[in-house]
């Protein structure tokens, strides 16, 4: 039975808004995301009037709000709603589009609008709306006015249950429906019989039938004959974040064996963190191929990518110079091919590849291991992981100064098993790429690799943590200050986050970079100094603040971790030096092993 809402028949506004919430929680929609404003009030009394059933969370800054949502999407896997008022608002949820489009996650953007005669005459808080994110979203459009006729309530539930479908096929993104309401935006009689209109309306028939409508194929994709007789292959394990980690990680571990290929996992790749699956786990190929010798004596002939390519520069640069045949396993209609290569996009998950005969990749267990008759390459590559991996152990182990590249290192050891992890851009990404030390932790990495910007990041982390297992998140200042208002979440967030803050008061990773010998101006226009005191930033927000000064006291409290609040473990770390550090040691490890042929 349908329970109608007390307000839904006292004006079309909110008819059109109770139609609108009510055909997306028969859709499924759980959480929708609204920021404070007049003229979304039809809509924000409807989702106000639909909880428990979708969880209605208020969120001051849009910008944040987004990130929040996009959070929530990535954590869930299912669509999140975002709403605001006329205006600028929507503006402020730009970034987010873009990074859902880039990332794949899906977002219903919800924008509301004046009627058309209030546009282009300077009525307040108006501007363009039509088509304001340009060509991100997967698909956008604009609601016609309200319309108290069944024939239009029926155009309402199909538009949505269809803007519904394209946040997840046949790629899952944002998609933008810009809404006019007229006045009265309360839910005060606007003068219209709608006594017709209750006596033709019956919910039960409206509403039946409505259900996400995609269903998954697993039909098996045949391993190519191609591929088993080379045996100068490798598998790139990149950038990814599926729902399912464990049965993705099973997928790689089952065509990495079958082919007897290497996988070459990229540091925010769940297979680091199913190491157990795979035991042809290279972690370390970035060092790896910055030994020339070795670079040129484990080029390939043969190369899958499966999701996109990781963050590395060496091995973008080692795949452009060695041209190998290169295929990319992805569901997606996207190009991922950046370095425009001999490619062919397979449009599959990496879980449908398989044998006819055999039946699907998950029946099988991994636990193949080297052997003498293993293929000479594979063994070149799997001593390689070995020596440089044991080099990475013993320099970091005897590293008691606090030191940016050691907190990913330590980190991917310590803790509890399944944590989600949200990993901010700039260095943090790239010491995880580094360092990530594989492990069988079940690690739920997440990250906004799509645009790859700074923007978001606390409200990201939150969205993520929301409602989900004790979360951690580990970024540098500037992410963090670029999104303080994240802060304010703070009384609508249930769950816990731990922040390690790797405070190097700057950008960190502009001294990575050749402009860093350039100073005037480097300091003051890329290093970026804000001399924050974050123990005074964290009281602001009433947020728990502890300084870190060893290793073990960072160990001893990221396991275990707390139920409920954000709290921030900042580790005071010199920029100069860390970068000096890292040089020196990116350089220095590659020279002091070598494989025989």
């Amino acid at each position: 039975m349908f329970d109608l809402m007390p307000i839904a028949f006292k004006n079309i506004n909110q008819v059109w808004a109770y139609i609108l919430t009510e055909t997306l929680k028969q859709l499924g929609l759980t959480c929708a995301v609204i920021c404070p404003g007049s003229r979304s009030t039809p809509l924000a009394m409807a989702f106000a009037q639909q909880v428990p059933d979708i969880e209605a969370i208020s969120i001051l800054d849009e910008r944040s709000a987004a990130f929040f949502a996009l959070g929530q999407a990535k954590a869930t896997g299912r669509p999140v709603v975002l709403l605001c008022t006329s205006g600028t608002a929507g503006a402020n949820f730009y970034s987010a589009v873009i990074e859902a489009s880039y990332s794949r996650v899906p977002l219903l953007v919800l924008t509301t609008d004046r009627p058309a005669e209030l546009r282009d005459c300077h009525s307040g808080q108006t501007i363009d709306q039509l088509r304001l994110y340009g060509n991100y979203p997967n698909w956008q459009a604009e609601l016609a006015l309200p319309s108290a006729d069944m024939g239009m309530l029926a155009y309402l539930r199909q538009t949505i249950v269809h803007s519904w479908e394209r946040t997840q096929t046949p790629t899952k993104g944002a998609v933008h429906l810009n809404i006019p309401f007229r006045d009265p935006l309360a839910p005060l009689p606007d003068g219209l019989d709608l006594s017709v209109l209750r006596s033709q309306f019956h919910p039960e028939d409206f509403f039946a039938e409505i259900a996400n409508p995609f269903p998954i194929s697993h039909s098996p994709y045949p391993i190519s004959k191609e591929w088993k007789e080379c045996d100068r292959g490798i598998i790139i394990a990149g950038v990814a974040q599926p729902q399912q980690p464990e049965e993705y990680c099973r997928a790689i571990a089952y065509l990495s064996q079958t082919l007897k290929w290497p996988v070459l996992a990229e540091g925010l790749s769940p297979v680091r963190n199913y190491a157990q699956l795979n035991p042809y786990l290279i972690s370390t190929y970035d060092l790896i191929l910055r030994n020339q010798q070795l670079a040129k004596q484990l080029t390939p002939e043969m190369v899958i990518q499966v999701g996109e390519i990781p963050t590395s520069k060496e091995l973008r640069t080692w795949i452009d110079a060695t041209q190998p045949r290169r295929w990319i396993i992805d569901p997606s209609d996207q190009n991922l091919d950046p370095l425009h290569g001999r490619t062919t996009h397979l449009r599959v998950a990496v879980e449908q590849v398989g044998e006819e005969d055999t039946g699907i990749w998950g029946h099988g267990e991994a636990a193949k291991v080297l052997s003498a008759s293993s293929p000479s390459y594979l063994q070149e590559w799997c001593t390689a992981e070995m020596q440089v991996r044991l080099v990475i152990e013993q320099t970091m182990g005897k590293i008691d100064q606090i030191i940016e590249s050691k907190a990913a290192w330590l980190i991917s050891q310590i803790l509890p098993l399944g944590t989600p992890l949200f990993i901010a851009n700039s260095m943090p990404v790239r010491d995880v790429e580094y360092f990530w030390k594989p492990n069988h932790l079940q690690v739920r990495s997440y990250f906004n690799r799509g645009a790859n910007g700074i923007d978001g990041t606390l409200s990201t982390a939150l969205g993520i943590a929301h409602r989900q297992q004790s979360s951690v998140m580990l970024t540098g200042d500037l992410a963090l200050l670029h999104d303080t208002n994240g802060f304010l979440i703070r009384n609508k967030f249930v769950g816990h986050l731990t922040i390690v803050l790797i405070n190097n008061n700057g950008g960190g990773i502009f001294e990575m970079l050749p402009i860093a010998k350039f100073d005037p101006p480097f300091e003051e226009f890329f290093g970026t100094p804000q001399d924050i005191d974050f123990a005074q930033l964290c009281a602001t927000y009433n947020v728990q603040h502890e300084l870190i000064t060893s290793w073990e006291q960072l160990q001893q409290k990221l396991n275990p971790l707390p139920t409920t609040g954000i709290r921030v473990l900042e580790l005071q770390t010199n920029r100069k030096t860390d970068a000096k550090w890292r040089q020196e040691n990116l350089s220095h490890i590659p020279q002091v092993f070598q494989v025989s042929r």
